[in-house]
This record gives C-alpha cells, sequence and structure tokens, in this order.
C-alpha cells in the first residue's frame, strides 16, 4: 500500500483524482491539499464522495507532506510546483505535476508562452513527460513526471504514428480541437457562465494558446526535426470531452503514389494494437467524445482525401480523465510496477 497526497484536490482534475484513487486497492489517500477549502469536510465539497472520501481539506505544505507521502500530485495552476519544489523533496517522494511546469524542456519557450518566470528550471531536465504510450520506459525510472495536458494528448497521439513513420509532413499541420467547459478549471469565470456557453461555440487562443509549444515539442521528438503547427481550441456546451481534427499532407512513396488507407492503418495498429488505452476504430467510424466519456481511452481513426492529397486524422477522449487524472494514475501505476490499467479499466459512461 503507497500512501498518496493531492495539491489541488477540490478543482476539477484534483476531484477526479480523488475518484480515482478511492478505489484503487494498492493507495491510500492521506492528504486532500486545498488552500481555499481549508479545514473543511471534502464530502461538504463533493458530495458524490459521501461515506466514499473521509476527511478534511488540508493546506499545500509540501515540505510536510513529502515526508508522509510516497508519491504527490499536484493538481495546481502553472507555477506552483516550480516555485515551491526542492532537491530534497525529489528524494523524499514522486512528483506527478498536472501541470505545464515540466513538460517543456526549454525554459525560455516556458515562460514565454505561460507569462511567468520558471523558479525551477534545475530540475527540467529529468523531469519525464508522462505519456504512458509513448515514454513507458522513462516513467517507469522517474522521480518527477510532467503530466500532459488533455488537448495535447490528444492532439499528440492521433498524429503521432504518422509523424513517427514519415508519412506526413508535420510542418503542413492543422490542429482543429474542441473542449468541455470543465477543461478552463472550476473557477468562476464570465466565460464559462452557462448563459455564455450554452447554445454556444467559439474559438479562444487563436494563434496563442499554451499547449501550442507542448504538441510541437513532442511531434518534433517523433519527426527528429522542429515542427511547427497551427492549433486552434474550441470551447464547446458540454461538461467533458476533447475532439481533435487534424489535417496534414502526405508524403509521396518514392514512385509518386500517395500512402493508401491500408498502409496508413498498419502504421497506427503496429503502434497502438497492443496498447489498454488506446483504440484505433474501424474504417468510416469517427471518434465521439460521447463513446469515451468516463474512461481513459482514447479513440482515434482517420480518412484519406486523395483529391488534396492530405490525411484527416481524428481523435477524442475525456479531458478529465485520460486528459487529467487517468493518465496521472497510469503514470502511478507504472512508478510503482502496479498493472498500468489498475482502477482505470472503466468502460465509458453512456448515456
Amino acid at each position: 500500500m503507497i500512501k498518496a497526497g493531492i495539491i489541488g484536490a477540490t478543482g476539477y482534475a484534483g476531484a477526479e483524482l480523488v475518484r480515482l484513487l478511492a478505489g484503487h486497492k494498492q493507495v491510500e489517500v492521506i492528504w486532500l491539499g486545498s488552500k481555499s477549502y481549508t479545514g473543511q469536510t471534502y464530502t461538504d465539497i463533493y458530495q458524490n464522495m459521501n461515506e466514499i472520501v473521509e476527511g478534511e481539506c488540508q493546506d499545500d505544505n509540501i515540505e510536510k507532506l513529502a515526508k508522509q507521502a510516497d508519491v504527490i500530485f499536484t493538481a495546481t495552476p502553472q507555477g506552483f510546483l516550480a516555485s515551491v519544489l526542492l532537491k530534497e523533496h525529489l528524494e523524499q517522494a514522486k512528483f506527478i505535476d498536472l501541470s505545464a511546469d515540466y513538460r517543456l524542456k526549454d525554459v525560455k519557450v516556458y515562460e514565454k508562452w505561460y507569462k511567468i518566470e520558471h523558479k525551477s528550471p534545475q530540475f527540467l531536465e529529468e523531469a519525464v513527460y508522462g505519456l504512458c504510450e509513448i515514454n513507458r520506459s522513462q516513467v517507469k525510472g522517474a522521480r518527477l513526471i510532467a503530466n500532459p495536458g488533455c488537448y495535447t494528448t490528444c492532439s499528440i497521439l492521433t498524429a503521432y504514428p504518422l509523424v513517427k513513420e514519415g508519412l506526413i509532413d508535420p510542418s503542413t499541420l492543422i490542429v482543429d480541437a474542441k473542449s468541455g467547459t470543465s477543461g478552463a478549471g472550476r473557477g468562476a469565470k464570465a466565460d464559462n457562465l452557462f448563459c455564455e456557453v450554452n447554445e454556444n461555440m467559439k474559438a479562444y487562443g487563436v494563434t496563442t494558446h499554451r499547449h501550442t509549444p507542448e504538441i510541437e515539442e513532442q511531434l518534433g521528438i517523433a519527426a527528429g526535426k522542429e515542427v511547427r503547427i497551427s492549433f486552434t481550441p474550441h470551447l464547446a456546451p458540454m461538461n467533458r470531452g476533447i475532439l481533435v481534427t487534424e489535417y496534414a499532407s502526405l508524403v509521396k512513396k518514392s514512385d509518386g503514389s500517395l500512402p493508401s488507407e491500408e498502409e496508413i492503418r498498419s502504421v497506427y495498429e503496429r503502434r497502438y494494437g497492443k496498447e489498454r488505452f488506446v483504440r484505433v476504430l474501424k474504417p468510416g467510424v469517427c471518434p465521439q467524445t460521447k463513446w469515451v466519456e468516463g474512461s481513459n481511452f482514447v479513440d482515434i481513426n482517420f480518412k484519406v482525401d486523395e483529391r488534396t492529397g492530405r490525411v484527416i486524422m481524428m481523435g477524442a477522449l475525456d479531458n478529465l480523465v485520460k486528459g487529467a487524472a487517468g493518465q496521472a494514475v497510469q503514470n502511478m501505476n507504472l512508478l510503482f510496477g502496479f498493472p498500468e490499467e489498475e482502477w482505470l479499466d472503466y468502460t465509458p459512461l453512456f448515456p
């Protein structure tokens, strides 16, 4: 039995972590950290946890928690963990950070896109980007995991096999993404009010969204060269879900022909055929957010447009599970040698 602490336990991603870990047979949650609700009973905030989770919310004292926990999850705003993490903490506990503090290796890129100073760049080199399907072996031996974001997880996994195999020109990649409102967090914001979101769809962060360099960095590693993409997120009137539609030009083969649907499908199946949480759908079936809701699955498919010489790639996931808390638990399972699917093998919810 390992002891886990959660800082940011009352945000949407933190609450999803609490829900998942509450039933994990190998984990005891010893710390429900919430600066906003310190001293309040957790079930007074989230009544769905009544008679399942006990205890009051505690503060965000990393120094104290690191002496008690085996693993610490930080579901906190950008800049929090980077401002408090010390070498001594990493020697005492493993950290899985759900913010962007350690996702980008170039501190200048982080500071440019997030508009804050990075307080502990000395840990960037050792931090492992916790996209399990790509970095599984590195995750297993890490002390510090940078848990990927929801847009990035869906965007990267959807395009990764074709970038890695050189079947598409990554410089032509366009990512059109939609997110449920829980992706914006639990904080009170006018743009997220019911009357603002309901019966509405809108783009935001056009050319400036902070997940752009994260997608570029990881796909650049796959391509073996610098990658620049166009990424546009949209807010959709739903609680949960990420849907990405990605467009890229196919690279012609030596005989001048384009890769066929069968060749592309074989690439996806080689990459993801044995992955528990990535489902490559049957030909002609488009991913939908409702078929992954509440689960750790990513549904992926594609279609070749022979007329334009492009491929359209599609992916869907639950932004709070595989896009946040579920992926964090998947990383934890790898870190401690548990079965990777331990307490994550949920059937998606419907309706």
